[in-house]
């Protein structure tokens, strides 16, 4: 597979548990694919990008290579494929988080070994999917352990007998406490993260690149920022601002006939909860409106 002249190439997750959110937040940044005549490939409408839809452990190949100028992808995913079976010189650079598909990478044992902490698992199997990170944990605490690779179900190892303990992702622990397991030391914390080439594309096409990397930013900046509007008295504006939930400098205009109040507008980086509401109420704020935001640069 090479690269398409005159065209961008971005791979996602063809499916599991980023390829929704991926797909949404390229369409988010103004891009209107289409799907193709198979299942692998995507095209965008209104810009020349096309969207490559693969294995999650095929993409940070894919992009170190040159193949795709940017990905999507788990940093779980993205840290086990470094130094892998790539043709590349130098692994795909991460451009920035993207706020969703959070999870941890966690050793979890079941009752029986009594757990103290990374020394606890000297000398013992480990059952996981991610083996090189585990390595890499295990090595930088000096913790001799047989790694047992496993492609999934993971969590069953303790129970087979085929580990005494195991490495695996865990977002609310249901399915650990459902087989007898409990969560321990963090490995590794992850989220989805965007990725570009270290192979420059066409000259061409850099500007839009640069646009669809902004774009995204932008997207990601207002995931769960709010627009907060409000009245507030002069005399407690310092007050209310230090309420604000991280709103950095709002903008205070006067209000129209009247010198002791103030309107103020903000956009809160941070949630605002109805509790935030209550305490700029108590501390004179009327007339508070919360709105989302759709898109911030």
């Amino acid at each position: 597979m090479s690269t398409v002249q005159g065209r961008l190439r971005i791979a996602v997750q063809k499916s599991g548990r980023l390829a929704d959110r991926s797909l949404d937040l390229i369409r988010d940044a103004g891009l209107k694919w289409v799907k193709g005549h198979n299942d692998l490939l995507y095209r965008v409408e209104n810009y020349p990008i096309d969207l490559l839809r693969v294995r999650d452990d095929d993409i940070p190949t894919f992009v170190a290579d040159g193949v795709c100028d940017l990905g999507i992808v788990g940093e779980n995913v993205l840290e086990e494929g470094k130094n892998g079976p790539s043709t590349g010189q130098a692994n795909a650079s991460i451009v920035m988080p993207l706020g969703f598909g959070r999870c941890t990478l966690k050793i979890a044992t079941p009752p029986a070994l009594a757990y103290e902490g990374p020394a606890s698992l000297d000398g013992l199997r480990i059952a996981t999917s991610y083996p090189k990170i585990l390595r890499k944990y295990l090595d930088e605490r000096s913790v001799k352990a047989d790694i047992v690779v496993m492609r999934g179900a993971v969590e069953v190892a303790p129970r087979l007998k085929l580990a005494a303990a195991i490495c695996d992702l865990v977002s609310t622990g249901a399915t650990l406490e459902a087989n007898g397991l409990g969560a321990k030391d963090t490995v590794l914390e992850s989220q989805a993260v965007l990725i570009q080439s270290p192979v420059a594309p066409e000259p061409g096409l850099k500007p839009l690149l640069d646009s669809i990397i902004e774009r995204m930013a932008g997207v990601v900046s207002s995931q769960g920022a709010k627009y907060v509007m409000l009245n507030a008295p002069r005399a407690s504006l310092d007050q209310i601002t230090a309420i604000l939930p991280g709103a950095g400098s709002p903008t205070v205009m006067p209000l129209m006939g009247r010198d002791d109040a103030v309107a103020v507008h903000a956009v809160c980086q941070e949630a605002v909860f109805w509790e935030t509401l209550e305490k700029l109420k108590a501390a004179g704020a009327s007339a508070i409106l919360v709105l989302p935001i759709e898109k911030m640069m």
